[in-house]
């Protein structure tokens, strides 16, 4: 593949995966530098690429690279957990119970379906409003709400404390 057809890959699609990453991520700084890990992806396999399956090739790597972003914050956040400093004056007791908690929930949380996990993710951790969650995802406030319902739903079947 040529460098100006390979440009012309870029300049068509590095919007919409950006935006499929960011409706994904939540979040525009890192959906813009996943995008760019994209395209060096992309660029790196650029004389295997077929003109006719470029457009999925692109999107696959960007949900894998998601993916791979999920996990790597998951794994910071159990270490987190695991290693904060232990003089805060909390039982011993007390601290296994929310290391258990903690991972209980992470554990429901990535069992849920990847659109209500994104839509709870974005209310509880972003916090953001339904209206603002919708305008992200380009949906109705609706299916915001239909979405938060069932993860709230599931993790209450699976958790006994309010989350």
């Amino acid at each position: 593949m040529q460098k100006e057809e390979f440009k012309r890959i870029f300049d068509q699609f590095y919007h919409p995966i950006k935006n499929f990453l960011y409706y994904k991520l939540g979040d525009v700084d890192l959906a813009e530098d996943i995008t760019q890990e994209v395209f060096l992806k992309a660029w790196q396999k650029r004389d295997g690429i077929v003109m006719e399956t470029v457009k999925s090739l692109l999107y696959t790597i960007a949900s894998n690279l998601a993916v791979n972003h999920f996990n790597s914050a998951r794994h910071k956040y159990e270490f987190g957990l695991n290693h904060e400093d232990k003089a805060s004056g909390e039982s011993p007791h007390y601290r296994m119970e929310e290391v258990e908690f903690a991972e209980k929930l992470q554990s429901v949380i990535g069992k849920l379906p990847e659109n209500q996990r994104v839509v709870f993710l974005m209310n509880r951790i972003d916090d953001l409003t339904y209206k603002e969650i919708a305008q992200r995802l380009d949906i109705s406030v609706k299916a915001v709400e239909k979405r938060m319902h069932k993860a709230l739903e599931l993790l209450k079947s699976h958790i006994e404390h309010k989350i």
